[in-house]
Parts: structure tokens; C-alpha cells; sequence
């Protein structure tokens, strides 16, 4: 069994994601704290000793590779299957705007239907089978660490297929904070015979804080919607 690292990385904080605005395939890019938060982040994943990054080809999350890539001076491989949902009617509205625009379709979508993101975009299982395609192009032949950067419904939805939840249940995964990231390994422990991937980190890298992002819908100044994320 091949020993195998992937770290789903999530980007670093945008202007959107502050104004709880559904980025999806939208091209968004870092602000300030967003490229600091991502030099930081890469300052810790290159002690992973990673042997190949992978990146959604979005402005956001290539400027967060790029600064792990100038670091560890490996080339960026650019995947557009990595993208964010494709958010449809809802890309560029606030949660609060697509509450009351799309009151049905947006609060069953959150719960972890199966639907199309503001009506005639992806349903979850398209980007998580995306995703995944593009992640096993990239094992091929690989042993090591993989660098996956992605988006924060991308990785809840690459999480839930790779650890084989059923998909109700992927919701049950806490949210990615910006430039945080997930651990995935299999083979890795010699004493764990089971050709399975097994989730060794969640939601790592930095102090507690709000979990920015389109999945929730939330409005990140509610004491009722954030979501804080644990220390690790």
C-alpha cells in the first residue's frame, strides 16, 4: 500500500467572504488578511514536506498556493475541477439575500440536499465527483503529500465522498476557516492495514475564529449563525 497524504487547504479570506456573498466560480481575489493568513498558513504546510500541490484555478485559491509554492519550490498544477460550487442565482448575493429571495431551495440546500445551488447550478454530488476526479489524477503515481487547494464547500464535499459518508450526512463536517486546512492519509500508519483514507485533522492552522463562508448562509455578526471553529 502506497503511503499517502492529501491536505485539503482552504484559500485565504476575501472581501466576499467577509460580506458573506456566494463566491463560487466567481473570480474573487485575496485581500490583505487573506494573503497574510496564506503566507502563514504555507510557513506551516511546508514542514509537511509536500510533494505536489493542486489548486482550483480561481485567483483565490491560486495566490494561496502560490505562497506554499515559492516556498517549497514546486510547480502549481491548475484544475478547474477544484472550483467552488457553481452557485447559479445565488453568486454575488449575501445569504440574507438568497433567504429571502429563494427562501426553499437556498435553507434545503444548506441541510445537504441534493439540489442545484441557485437553481441552475451544481448539485453537490457534481462538484464533489469533480473534485475527486482531479485528486486522483494527481495520485497517480504519487506517494507523499498532496496539496489540494480548494474552496470551503468544495473541501465539505471532497471530505464526505473520500471518508465515504452518506452525502444527508456530509453537513455533519464543520466548515474550513480561510487558509485552514484538512488531513486526510491512508498507509501512512504501518499498523493500520485498512486501504481506506482516515481524517487525522480537521479545520487546522490557526486560533479560533469565525467560519466565513457561503455554505452557512449565515450572517457572520448573528451570536446564532457563526460558527467557531476548534483550536488546533
Amino acid at each position: 500500500m502506497k503511503k499517502q497524504r492529501i491536505v485539503i487547504w482552504r484559500h485565504g479570506q476575501t472581501d466576499w467572504n467577509i460580506e458573506n456573498r456566494f463566491q463560487g466560480h466567481s473570480d474573487i481575489s485575496l485581500n490583505s488578511v487573506g494573503v497574510g493568513q496564506a503566507k502563514r498558513s504555507a510557513a506551516i504546510l511546508a514542514g509537511m514536506n509536500p510533494t505536489k500541490i493542486i489548486s482550483s484555478d480561481l485567483d483565490r485559491a491560486f495566490k494561496t498556493a502560490t505562497e506554499l509554492a515559492k516556498i517549497v519550490n514546486l510547480e502549481i498544477i491548475k484544475d478547474q475541477d477544484l472550483r467552488e460550487t457553481n452557485g447559479g442565482n445565488w453568486e454575488g448575493k449575501t445569504g440574507e439575500e438568497n433567504r429571502k429571495n429563494d427562501y426553499e431551495r437556498f435553507v434545503k440546500w444548506i441541510d445537504g440536499t441534493d439540489e442545484k445551488a441557485g437553481e441552475i447550478g451544481e448539485r453537490r454530488s457534481e462538484v464533489a465527483q469533480r473534485a475527486i476526479s482531479a485528486i486522483e489524477r494527481a495520485l497517480i503515481g504519487q506517494e507523499g503529500t498532496l496539496v489540494v487547494v480548494t474552496h470551503g464547500g468544495t473541501a465539505r464535499c471532497t471530505l464526505g465522498k473520500i471518508l465515504n459518508l452518506p452525502q444527508a450526512e456530509w453537513s455533519v463536517i464543520g466548515g474550513l476557516s480561510n487558509a485552514a486546512w484538512s488531513i486526510v492519509e491512508r498507509g501512512v500508519n504501518p499498523l493500520d492495514h485498512r486501504d481506506k483514507w482516515v481524517l487525522v485533522e480537521h479545520n487546522a492552522g490557526s486560533l479560533p475564529e469565525i467560519v466565513y463562508g457561503e455554505e452557512s448562509g449565515a450572517d457572520p455578526d448573528s451570536d446564532n449563525d457563526i460558527q467557531i471553529r476548534d483550536t488546533k
